[in-house]
Formats: C-alpha cells, structure tokens, sequence
C-alpha cells in the first residue's frame, strides 16, 4: 500500500449535524484546526456533489479577513486510493498547511471514493466535480476562480497531476455528468505521485503485481492485464505544451513510488518547455516530516508567488 493510515467513519448522524450548520453558514471546525493560524476562518464537511456519500465534501479555510479574490490551493491527500480523508497528509506537513493561511492563500482539502467503492475514473470524476464546485462558489467565499493550484501527495499527487494534464483535453469518461468543467488549474505541487502506471508496474520496487495491489484495486484489472486502463489513468498520457507549471517534491528511498517516476514527469515537462522544478530528498521515504522541511518550504513558496 502506498499508505497504512487507518481511516474513521463519520456516523449518519454526525454528518446531519455537519451539514445543517452548512446549509446555516456557519463556520465549522476542523478535526486538524489546530494546525491552522488562529483566526483561520473554516467551512467543514461541504456537499459538492449533491448527494449524502462520505467521500463527497470538502473543506475550507480562509486567511483571517480574507479579501475577495484569495488565490486558492486545494489539497488532494493521499491514501492508495483507498483509505484516508481529506485530513491527511497535513499532519506530517503542518508547517506548510500553516504557511498557506500566513502567505494569504486559501486552502481547499477534497474527499474522494476509494478505489475499494468504485474503480477508476470515480476518482478522477470526484476531484473535477470538486474543483468545479469550489470554481462556481468561488465569489462566496472569496475566492479567486481563476488562480486555482493543487497540491497533491502520492494517489493525491497522481490524481492533481492527472486533473491539470487531462485538463486540455476532451475526457467525457473524467467528469461526473460527461461534460467539461470551466476551471482551469494554475500550477501542480506535486509530491511523490505516480505520473506513469505502465512504467511504475515493470518497476521491481513498485507494488502493482497483484490483484490486490493499489493500482489493480485502481483500475480494476492487473496493469499487463489492461495496458488502456493503465495508459487512460496515467498523468503523463495527456501531457501537452499548455499544462501548467509543476513543483516536485521525491523521497529518495521511496519503496512505494519509484523516483524514477518524479524524474520521468519533469524530464517530459521540461521537454514541453513547461515550468519545473523536481527536488529529491536525500535518504527520505515515501512520506512524512522530512517533505515539510524549511529548505522545501522556501523553494515551495517561492514557487507560489511565481506562478499562482
């Protein structure tokens, strides 16, 4: 598994209760709320989809008076496609989640359904419908509609690299209704996401050569098994010269994503002559405290400024 962090169920009951103080427009607040700035302004546990599925609400949090037109970052968090919430990842990357809201960014973290739900594209399909939610009520919540990023960590990481490659293209089978969304995604941080599924499955360190492995889970099907799905559901199969800037972040002894994957995405983007910047982290895994580090946040942000 790409990840090995349990995730809690959220009863019918709280969920109720979550979405009536919604509908009442009241601030919420977050399980991971003391990672934010005090003042943070928090809008928790939001529908997007129109339905009651867990896997289908948002959060967001807003700079203390934030002013229309916020740039806005949205958090795709990792899990295998299969386990975690919009919760995770920020723990690990606390100061980071806390640079956002200092720097005058607002942040959006999504849910979306596991592969163990529905197989892929619902989980493409959830992260569009998300985003289009967030791009329609940007105006209510000040939010800049137009300067929109990602951020994503290992499943996070592919499914935001795949929304802002798949995004110049016509992919009726990636959006909930077949139709394209309006938005248009400004720049990709991506950490440790696996950009090519065919590549990461001839890989001898990758975890894809069982039916029960997260990319089978994913697609469905053995990767060799159905080469299309393994193509149609890799970033890097719709990279074209319009994608927007990427910011890559790799753990140098990765056991679950090979670095050779993170170096194939900036090779091809730098090919393109899009914006790229790939950092290795010396003798680091596949997640944890060491991708929050000062030197990574520095360059992250600066990053930020440039693009977004």
């Amino acid at each position: 598994m790409l990840y090995n962090i349990s995730y809690k169920k959220t009863t019918a009951t709280f969920f109720s209760i979550i979405v009536l103080l919604h509908v009442c427009n009241a601030q919420t607040v977050s399980r991971v709320q003391h990672l934010f700035p005090q003042g943070t302004v928090t809008y928790g546990n939001i529908p997007y989809a129109g339905d009651t599925l867990r896997h289908h609400l948002l959060d967001i949090y807003l700079p203390p008076n934030a002013k229309p037109n916020t740039p806005l970052v949205i958090w795709v968090h990792g899990g295998a496609w299969m386990v975690n919430d919009k919760y995770a990842d920020m723990d690990y990357m606390k100061n980071t989640v806390k640079g956002f809201i200092d720097s005058g960014y607002a942040l959006a973290s999504i849910d979306y359904r596991y592969s163990t739900e529905a197989p892929f594209p619902a989980q493409i399909q959830d992260c569009n419908q998300a985003v289009e939610w967030l791009y329609q009520h940007a105006g209510k919540y000040n939010l800049d509609k137009n300067r929109i990023a990602l951020i994503g960590f290992s499943a996070g990481g592919h499914l935001a690299s795949l929304m802002a490659m798949a995004n110049n293209n016509k992919v009726p089978a990636f959006y909930a209704d077949g139709m394209k969304t309006h938005f248009k995604i400004s720049m990709v941080l991506d950490f440790y996401g696996p950009q090519d599924l065919l590549v990461m499955a001839a890989s001898s360190i990758d975890l894809t050569k069982d039916a029960h492995s997260p990319v089978a889970l994913l697609l469905g099907a053995m990767p060799f098994d159905r080469p299309d799905l393994a193509k149609a559901a890799s970033p890097l199969t719709y990279l074209d010269k319009n994608d927007p800037p990427f910011f890559i972040v790799q753990g140098e002894k990765d056991q679950s994503v090979p670095p050779t994957q993170a170096v194939i995405l900036n090779s091809y983007l730098k090919v393109y002559g899009i914006p790229s910047q790939l950092t290795i982290v010396s003798n680091a895994p596949h997640y944890g405290e060491m991708f929050d580090a000062e030197s990574i946040r520095k360059d992250l942000f600066a990053f930020l400024r440039a693009h977004l």
